[in-house]
């Protein structure tokens, strides 16, 4: 096994110079969330995510996709901007102050009625949604305990050959310190669960705070 070693701050740097940069919208919305949010606006996802994000979904086809954690919408326009005209995200989120930022965005973009949002508990909204395999992508970054809820959840309802993006794998390179409190060990639990789970293939990228792309196998297949 080859380890990352490369992967300094400035070849970090370098990597993401070189990736498509964020148009004007998203850098207006990425500025706006630093005003208003201060240090909570750390909970945005990178740029070069956004435009990875964006890249999958058009790759994968989907049609239907899933967020879990909208905050102020960076994730949800790159994800929404991935699907067809006629495709639909779900963002789940608890926040009705920082979803009406993310709903303003929508609407600059003409991607509100692409996007519906659904306040509450998002494992109470997975739960309700059917349960007939006919999700295509889900992005889940919300709270890090709830993710193995969130996983199996989505998991439940993605259709084969299906994609999971997962953010905040890495926890700030902490992941590997025994040492390490707050969100680590939760999150060292959930890499170990779903390295584990036979029903998909997975992969965690070195991308910012780490983000791990799981596919769906069909069933009988790997």
């Amino acid at each position: 096994m080859k380890a990352a070693e490369f992967i300094t701050p400035a070849v970090a740097e370098y990597a993401a110079a070189h990736t498509t940069p964020p148009d004007a919208l998203l850098s207006e919305l990425a500025e706006e969330t630093r005003r208003l949010m201060g240090d909570r606006s750390t909970m945005q996802i990178a740029p070069e995510q956004g435009t990875l994000l964006t890249l999958l979904v058009q790759l994968s086809g989907a049609r239907l996709a899933v967020e879990v954690g909208t905050f102020t919408g960076y994730s949800s326009i790159c994800i929404a901007r991935g699907l067809p005209a006629d495709g639909r995200l779900i963002a789940c989120d608890v926040s009705e102050e920082w979803t009406s930022v993310a709903r303003r965005y929508w609407a600059k973009e003409g991607l509100d009625s692409r996007v519906e949002l659904r306040l509450g508990p998002a494992a109470d909204t997975l739960r309700a949604m059917p349960t007939d395999e006919h999700v295509d992508f889900a992005f889940i970054d919300a709270d890090k305990a709830g993710y193995p809820v969130y996983y199996e959840e989505v998991l439940t309802r993605l259709r084969p050959g299906g994609l999971i993006a997962v953010d905040n794998t890495l926890q700030h390179g902490a992941i590997t310190d025994p040492t390490a409190g707050g969100n680590v060990p939760v999150m060292r639990e959930f890499n170990a669960l779903v390295a584990r789970d036979d029903r998909v293939t997975s992969v965690l990228l070195s991308i910012a705070d780490g983000l791990t792309l799981i596919r769906k196998h069909a069933a009988g297949t790997r």
